[in-house]
């Protein structure tokens, strides 16, 4: 009997490290984290950073130049020829229909039924509707614009007020050295001010938002006049012509630009304050 309470004593004495262990356990909870369990979190963590820097890493080797990355993410931006064109029709089918019926209503609702073809082609495709979305869109407001005044020339006066708004916001851009199209570089990187950092990639950024800014301010000089006037039939073609077409123009001199231009990709990830 002596020698079973000794036995007992001895267990009690080498078990107080283990009942005290439990005894934390139980008070931070059920779930409380164990070794294990931050070593299996700190292990995830570090896979999830891995990833996602293997994830920048590779689209970063997509594009051996600045200006490359540039011109890509442009494209992107526009969506292509097709988002371009895809912009303009709706416009067209409204002003031609104006010109020749001088229907309000009927005018607005060919836009619409255009913009809302081409969203059906789109979904058949299974392609992207993000532009022709854009479209829809800016149809619906011109329509709002102009049945609650009853005049043909408002359905335009959005168009005019958006890019009057955009080149200053484009500017304002410039003036504090942030240029807009810096951060289509960014977007590639993964980091969006690491571009900020190198001056050179700042003035160039800044000379490729210029050439953005550019036709939006073109096209409230000649629209606007127009607009005030209600010339519809010119708003509508100046608004075709200084569309897709301008566009492609401040395109044009940008890939002159670019093609220039053969700023290492790695000097927008690693550049140095200056």
């Amino acid at each position: 009997m002596t020698e079973r309470r000794r036995a007992e004593a001895t267990d009690d004495e080498g078990g107080k490290a283990p009942v005290q262990e439990r005894a934390v356990g139980e008070a931070g909870g059920a779930d409380a984290p164990t070794e294990d369990h931050r070593g299996a979190d700190a292990l995830a963590g570090t896979h999830d950073e891995a990833g996602a820097e293997a994830h920048g890493e590779a689209r970063r080797a997509a594009y051996d130049t600045v200006e490359e990355a540039v011109r890509k993410q442009l494209s992107k931006a526009l969506g292509g020829p097709r988002g371009v064109v895809e912009a303009a029709i709706p416009t067209i089918g409204f002003t031609v229909s104006w010109i020749v019926s001088h229907q309000l209503k009927a005018s607005l609702i060919l836009g619409a039924g255009l913009a809302v073809v081409l969203l059906a082609v789109r979904l058949v495709q299974r392609s992207t509707v993000q532009f022709v979305l854009n479209s829809v869109f800016g149809i619906a407001i011109a329509a709002f614009f102009a049945l609650r005044s009853g005049k043909a020339a408002d359905a335009f006066l959005p168009g005019i007020l958006y890019n009057a708004g955009y080149a200053a916001a484009m500017l304002l851009s410039i003036a504090v050295r942030w240029p807009v199209v810096g951060f289509l570089i960014g977007s590639v990187t993964g980091d969006p001010t690491a571009w900020h950092r190198d001056r050179d990639i700042v003035r160039l950024c800044s000379r490729l938002t210029w050439l953005l800014l550019i036709p939006c301010l073109v096209r409230v000089a000649v629209q606007y006049p127009l607009y005030l006037a209600g010339h519809v039939g010119w708003l509508g073609a100046a608004k075709v012509v200084m569309g897709w077409p301008l566009q492609v123009a401040a395109l044009a001199v940008m890939a002159w630009l670019l093609a220039r231009g053969r700023t290492p990709m790695e000097t927008a990830t690693g550049a140095q304050e200056s």
